[in-house]
């Protein structure tokens, strides 16, 4: 049996005001697929360890397909007994696992110097906010070089005809930076009375495209528009710290009069129900729902492409144009075509930044120097006004979260709702094949199969299915996520009486 090499990554210092979870995550992303670790385990130990809280270690952990390793591992201590008591453990367990855990030699002791195969290391306190894309999960994006960063992407995305070459830098060119685009029709964002995602577009690509939808809204799409504002993600979701911090920002950027941009889709899919509870007690709900962040469900849903279709109005006007709009999102997955199949980049970021992505509602901004509005009194609001200070956050998680709360959520998790229980469930002791069901078919080659299976025989004259360059992962080529009518799977659901509105895979 082969053993995995394991790479022992020590964390050092704390995580400093103003960065998050996910910064942490994304930071450990990018150092970790730059090192390689494909087939290895990854185990966290140092004297950082003690201040991660356990939902921040969860959260990391489970950004382990993205870092590519095989395991991603925490000791356990102190902090883990804790969250077992929050989340209703009984003292009994809680005794068991600690018991258990010292006698194996996992409880972590910061001091110990443990031999691994490999070494690496972060010291928190130089964890900064960021983001990652447009189409990479390990692709980290310091928050206040994503202007720039945007700038240079956005030329990867864009046809040349969709502006013309800055004459000045033409010459130049290829000595100096890439050549800015100005479009001809640019001017007219800044004069026009609508909102518009074109408002300092100067030096970059620009198509604006004026849309009036059903319901009233009117405004101008353009490249790097934010489409899609989500807070997703099985791991992101289930942090009290980044999920009420996203809250307060809410509170805070309502209070100031500020709105989500009328192009942006905006949506929350928790994890788990508990969120909800929380956000009820603490009486954040009603913010977040004034940004447009309502609750469409728990699970899986933007991060796996399920945040269902663009408005009609967006999806023609980004397709007739060729729009490069963008998706942000809380999600662990960014890889092209996974999000939306209208949204070529797409990015990843904490709770609280996905609400600030919807108010900017677009990625060519800079949060330092760019106004995402005014107040009452026609001052200028910017993110560092509206961004909740830490102290509060865990305020609120202390005087929002309680044992009980996980008691009731999880009392009845195998029970399901209405719906669960209402569905059909066939009896026997095999599958039921549907010979009609576009999900599951009985595959051919199991009829005529035997109790006993032929001897295996070797394959000759097979063709290459898939030849591949770098960085094609297993999401590329899985049937994973949304897709349009005009696709073969499309067509093919179409003549079977499928709705697009229920794509899905």
């Amino acid at each position: 049996m082969l053993i995995p090499r394991v790479v022992g990554f020590k964390l050092t210092g704390s995580i400093p005001a103003g960065a998050t979870a996910t910064d942490v995550v994304l930071t450990i992303t990018e150092q970790l697929r730059k090192h390689g670790v494909v087939g290895k385990f990854v185990e966290f130990y140092g004297e950082g360890v003690a201040a991660v809280p356990l939902a921040n270690r969860a959260t990391i952990g489970n950004m382990s397909p993205e870092f590519g390793s095989t395991a991603a591992m925490f000791p356990i201590d102190d902090v883990t007994l804790d969250y077992l008591r929050l989340t209703g453990r009984s003292d009994e367990n809680v005794a068991l696992v600690e018991s258990y855990a010292k006698e194996q030699g996992l409880w972590h002791d910061p001091s110990r110097e443990i031999k691994f195969s490999e070494y690496l290391g972060l010291d928190l306190s130089t964890v900064v906010p960021s983001i990652s894309g447009p189409k990479r999960p390990q692709d980290r994006i310091e928050l206040t070089d994503a202007k720039e960063q945007f700038r240079k992407d956005i030329h990867n995305y864009v046809a040349i005809e969709d502006g013309s070459v800055d004459e000045s830098l033409d010459e130049s060119f290829p000595a100096s930076d890439a050549p800015s685009f100005t479009h001809a029709d640019s001017h007219t964002t800044e004069t026009s009375r609508v909102v518009s995602a074109a408002n300092g577009a100067h030096g970059r690509p620009s198509n604006p495209v004026h849309i009036k939808t059903e319901d009233g809204r009117e405004f101008e799409l353009d490249h790097g528009a934010v489409s899609i504002a989500s807070i997703t993600s099985c791991t992101n979701t289930s942090n009290p710290s980044v999920m009420l911090a996203a809250a307060l920002l809410a509170r805070n950027a309502v209070d100031k009069g500020l709105t989500s941009k009328p192009w942006v889709k905006t949506s929350v899919a928790p994890g788990s129900k508990v969120v909800t509870d929380y956000y009820e007690k603490s009486g954040l709900t009603p913010y977040l729902e004034k940004l447009g962040f309502y609750i469409v469900g728990y699970g899986c849903a933007t991060c796996i492409g399920n945040s269902g279709p663009l408005d009609a109005e967006i999806s023609e006007a980004i397709q007739a144009n060729d729009l490069s709009v963008t998706a942000v999102l809380s999600g662990n997955r960014n890889f092209e075509g996974r999000i939306n199949p209208d949204v070529k980049m797409n990015y990843l970021a904490s709770p609280p930044l996905v609400i600030a992505y919807a108010l900017a509602g677009s990625m060519d901004f800079d949060f330092d120097t760019d106004s995402l509005g005014k107040d009452e009194a026609g001052n200028d609001v910017f993110l560092k006004d509206i961004w909740p200070n830490p102290v509060e956050v865990q305020q609120v998680i202390d005087s929002s979260i309680d044992k009980d709360m996980f008691a009731r959520g999880y009392e009845g998790v195998f029970d399901g709702d209405a719906r669960w229980k209402a569905l059909d469930t066939p009896a026997g002791d095999t599958f039921a094949w549907d010979p009609n069901s576009t999900y599951v078919r009985k595959p051919p080659y199991f009829e005529g199969m035997k109790a006993q299976p032929e001897p295996v025989q070797d394959i000759s004259g097979a063709r290459v299915l898939l030849k591949l360059g770098d960085s094609v992962t297993t999401d590329h080529i899985s049937p994973a996520g949304s897709f349009k009518s005009d696709t073969p799977a499309g067509q093919y659901l179409l003549a079977n009486g499928v709705e697009r509105k229920d794509f899905n895979s």
